[in-house]
């Protein structure tokens, strides 16, 4: 399987409720809310739709290339994050972040294993490091874990030691737990810079975004999680939600909504 790569002009609108930071050349988007219009824009396409730079010339550090096998053992430092899985028609992927959690991540580790579903979850070094057995739980259900940064910091103005330490840490963690080291990254509050994507690159982690953003995070209400999801989820989409970092009530409430709806639409859940 594939992973497909969005242009680096869509990347610099990761825009909302963030502070446009410029790195190097990269414009990148500090803050959690999606853009609305990013996320309409996105929705409207397929991951099969071309995906040309919506802005003028891309930056030196980050150029369009050729989709990378899978099995690359190293990542070029030019490669830009997934925000899309290529695995065929209906195919998708549910992420699940900031956890483990002692609370919710059980929760939804039953919804996942009552509709045979599997997800990532992209864990936060220090929670890794709390609750290494929930880490275990996940791990043998098949589940994939992504790394998360060490304590969920925006890496965008860190030096490279700096966001090194923050990936290398959770990295450790990780595979002194489950025995394996992650193999997918993602960044918090989607910010990626030249420094990230080059120690991705350096530690042959693919860079993982999302096209999905129901918000979840801010409670918005069960039913609004499931309109958003069901509204944008086509193939392809990742999809974004969260078992750590506060009360995610809703949001176990609203996957136990949209996993027998999305599946009965003939969507097949994948890993990236």
């Amino acid at each position: 399987m594939s992973a497909r790569k969005v242009s680096p002009g869509e990347a610099r609108v990761r825009v909302t409720r963030r502070t446009v930071l410029t790195i190097g050349g990269l414009t990148i988007a500090a803050g959690y809310l999606m853009d609305p219009a990013r996320q309409a824009a996105q929705a409207a396409r397929s991951p099969a739709t071309s995906r040309s730079a919506t802005a003028s010339s891309p930056p030196p550090e980050i150029t369009a290339k050729a989709e990378v096998s899978r099995g690359s053992a190293r990542r070029g430092a030019d490669d830009s994050p997934m925000f899309y899985l290529d695995d065929g028609p209906k195919a998708i992927a549910l992420t699940i972040d900031d956890g483990p959690n002692p609370v919710y991540t059980p929760q939804v580790l039953q919804l996942l294993a009552k509709y045979q579903v599997t997800a990532t979850f992209s864990m936060i070094g220090t929670e890794v490091d709390a609750y290494p057995g929930v880490v275990r739980e996940v791990a043998a259900a098949g589940h994939l874990i992504a790394n998360h940064t060490w304590t969920h910091v925006n890496l965008a103005p860190l030096k490279p030691a700096a966001v090194a330490d923050q990936m290398n840490r959770t990295t450790d963690a990780i595979h002194t737990v489950t025995g394996k080291a992650p193999t997918l990254f993602r960044a918090p509050y989607g910010t990626w810079s030249p420094t990230v994507l080059r120690e991705c690159a350096t530690t042959g982690m693919t860079p993982l975004d999302w096209s999905v953003d129901p918000r979840d995070w801010a409670r918005p209400g069960v039913s609004s999680i499931v309109r958003n999801i069901m509204r944008n989820t086509r193939t392809g989409s990742i999809i974004l939600e969260h078992d750590g970092g506060g009360n995610r009530s809703q949001t176990v409430a609203a996957l136990k909504i949209v996993l027998p709806r999305l599946l009965a639409a003939g969507y097949q859940f994948r890993t990236p």
